[in-house]
């Protein structure tokens, strides 16, 4: 476990001394976009924090690792089912809240204005970005985490962490997430881990999933959107009935999911070679 610890630890630091100091400069200049040049390669860095750290820890452990490691990003080899499932899932939780939320209050929710083939076109274009967190999360940590735990609670508790991670963008100037309820975010991550690590095992551990599933859901969670307009206090629980209804339908998913994962067969996906050669620490 002390890889993993050391993992976390490196990254939060990197991401977090980005984003604390970003958002300082940011706020000084008043503009998170444009205030500095540079300002993004920053945020960028932070952004990129963890497929950093663990390709750093997997080189240390074995010369032949990280190249391993890189090879899951084109990983492409798996059912078409899968791919739907990871360009589909957050836009049908969405459409299925918004149908509820029409049932239950009598009139539709805010929809989203990006045409669909512009969502496609981000989707795409985006997947690639998402290596930045994918090969850290789940490339290095998660089958780490599933040898001592399971991939069920790895999932859970994963998902905490990566959520955590994401803290500080709940206090930056210009960031999507400002002001939001963090608390919200935290119970939708989590069960997003959750089913990411579902199709995780499907698909033998293929990073290109976990990539185009990330940016399928970065991408299509605002179709219904559910951010609050003007709020201000991350440690709230007043958020949107949107965002509680994808909260719950986020969960009714992920107890499937839990279940599934509960299966010692799953943990199968894991090589020699996920967890750093032949298991060993990360050299002193």
């Amino acid at each position: 476990m002390s890889s993993v610890l050391k993992f976390f630890s490196l990254t939060f630091l990197l991401t977090w001394t980005c984003y604390i100091a970003g958002g300082v400069i940011a706020s000084r200049a008043g503009n998170v976009a444009t205030a500095v040049p540079g300002l993004r390669l920053l945020f960028l860095l932070g952004t990129f924090a963890p497929a950093i750290i663990a390709l750093w820890l997997t080189s240390r452990a074995d010369a032949a690792g990280s190249p391993a490691l890189l090879r899951r990003i084109v990983d492409w080899r798996v059912g078409v089912r899968w791919y739907v499932f990871a360009i589909g899932f957050m836009a049908a939780i969405k459409l299925t809240a918004a149908v509820i939320h029409r049932m239950i209050r009598g009139a539709w929710p805010r929809f989203g204005n990006e045409p669909w083939f512009i969502i496609v076109a981000a989707i795409v274009i985006s997947t690639i970005f998402q290596a930045g967190e994918e090969i850290g999360w789940r490339g290095y940590a998660l089958p780490r985490l599933a040898t001592r735990f399971g991939f069920a609670r790895a999932s859970l508790l994963l998902g905490v962490i990566w959520a955590c991670w994401h803290l500080p963008l709940f206090f930056v100037s210009g960031a999507d997430t400002k002001g939001q309820s963090f608390v919200v975010y935290l119970l939708q991550v989590t069960a997003l881990s959750v089913a990411m690590a579902w199709v995780y095992v499907h698909t033998k551990g293929s990073l290109l999933l976990m990539m185009l599933m990330h940016s399928a859901v970065n991408q299509t969670k605002d179709i219904v959107p559910s951010a609050r307009p003007g709020a201000a206090n991350p440690f709230t629980l007043n958020a949107t009935v949107i965002a509680w209804l994808t909260v719950a339908l986020l969960w009714i998913c992920a107890g499937y999911f839990l279940h599934a994962l509960r299966d010692p067969d799953s943990l199968r996906v894991i090589s020699p070679r996920d967890v750093g050669g032949d298991g060993a620490e990360e050299r002193a």
